[in-house]
């Protein structure tokens, strides 16, 4: 790889402060950037949603509406100034991931999968040279970046490997049984968790970036899913191999609590609040249509159209405050504060997350239900403006994108551990 244009000489404080001064800066310059990209996925989304039961029907890539988002550039819009990005926040990328759901859930979660890893190595390797390489090379290239966490014999569970990286002279080899690996035929590098050495227990993990030239892929499996279809997560057996410099230092462990788990929890729950929100849109639409037919009357369906309205809102509300929430750790971390924070308020910012995800994947279901019963058999049939059978089944897979049972659990441990606050505490 080329080497850096950016100066390493910079501390690593001053940097990571000038970023969160740039996305605070004022407050025209930030409707002005956010305008502009929030008009970039409206477009990049009108695209995906031509293309979006096509996708659907042959569990295919949507190669459209990625040419439309490397086009308009909304693959870097994460990466800082300081390597040629805008550096938007985490709530503009939000924004700009519910906006494609409207188009098609695909699009949304996988462009929301992929500013997952932009966000690990932003926070955890933009202090090294060739971390620094990538990140510049992706606003030139518009890569795209998947992960391989998951692994045979242990599931879904990112916390542990069976796989171990091998480390000798400056290099590194890893070979991973991957079950699934969204995206993987059509990424550009891949993040990949193994043990730290073969002799490290299986919580010992490292977070390693891998690009094209450094791996192969080896299909294991199709992808004929329920729903989103489109991610096309399909299983691999990866063989990688590069410089030793490619692991991100930080702990896995680490990487997973501070950026990894906040960063997913909030940008899938602002693509499964869009697919909602698309599903409300078309139930509206309904709705004026039979209270035109019927002049002078509200169509039955006004009640359930007021509660699919009602939880939906609900929905957006949650995740602006998790997004604040998120942001404030954020400015913590990069400020060299996150050390002072009580154990009370690490351990409740990390039951919000999880009950931000496990909340919106489950009242996004309900909403769309509503909306099917709204819509009734013009809803139930695809091919009509009306149909959200789609949604229902894009969203049934909301719950299990780290297993909602799994995350309750691992939330009662969360507050068992909590002490109560506030009038009526014991």
């Amino acid at each position: 790889m080329n080497a850096p244009l950016t100066d390493a000489a910079v501390e690593p404080e001053r940097r990571a402060i000038a970023d969160a001064a740039h996305a605070d800066s004022s407050d025209s310059h930030v409707i002005d950037t956010g305008a502009r990209w929030r008009e970039a996925a409206q477009r990049v989304a009108a695209i995906a949603a031509q293309y979006a039961d096509h996708v659907d029907r042959n569990a295919r890539f949507p190669v459209e509406a990625f040419d439309a988002l490397k086009a308009e550039q909304l693959l870097s819009v994460m990466v800082p100034p300081r390597f040629g990005g805008p550096g938007l926040s985490l709530a503009e990328i939000a924004t700009l991931s519910e906006t494609l759901a409207h188009g098609c859930a695909s699009t949304a979660m996988i462009y929301a999968m992929h500013q997952i890893q932009v966000a690990c190595i932003l926070d955890h390797g933009a202090d090294m040279p060739w971390h620094q390489d990538v990140l510049t090379q992706l606003v030139e290239q518009q890569w795209l970046l998947a992960s391989a966490t998951s692994e045979e014999n242990i599931g879904g569970s990112m916390r542990t490997s069976a796989c171990a990286v091998d480390v000798k002279d400056g290099r590194f080899n890893i070979e991973k049984m991957a079950p699934t690996i969204s995206y993987g035929a059509h990424a550009d590098g891949i993040l990949v968790t193994a043990r730290r050495t073969a002799e490290s227990p299986a919580s010992d993990q490292v977070l390693i970036v891998t690009l094209l030239g450094d791996l192969e892929l080896e299909k294991r499996g199709t992808w004929d899913s329920m729903g989103m279809r489109g991610t096309c997560s399909e299983g691999f057996r990866l063989v990688a191999q590069g410089g030793a410099e490619q692991i991100l230092p930080t702990p896995f462990a680490e990487i997973a609590d501070q950026t990894m788990l906040p960063v997913s929890h909030t940008l899938w729950a602002a693509v499964w609040t869009g697919v909602a929100s698309d599903a409300v849109n078309r139930a509206k639409a309904f709705f004026r249509a039979q209270a035109r037919a019927k002049p002078g009357s509200v169509p039955p369906a006004g009640m359930r159209l007021a509660e699919a309205v009602g939880l939906l809102q609900m929905m957006q509300a949650r995740l602006k405050v998790a997004l604040d929430a998120a942001h404030a750790a954020h400015l913590a971390r990069a400020a060299g504060r996150d050390a002072d924070t009580p154990l009370s308020a690490q351990l409740h910012y990390a039951s919000d997350m999880n009950t931000l995800k496990t909340s919106i994947s489950a009242t996004a279901l309900l909403v769309v239900q509503e909306v099917l019963m709204i819509c009734g058999m013009a809803g139930y049939k695809n091919g009509t403006e009306y149909s959200v059978g789609r949604h229902l089944r894009d969203l049934h897979s909301a719950p299990l994108m780290i297993n909602n049972d799994r995350i309750a659990q691992n939330t009662a441990s969360l507050l068992l551990a909590q002490r109560p606050t506030g009038p009526g505490r014991a």
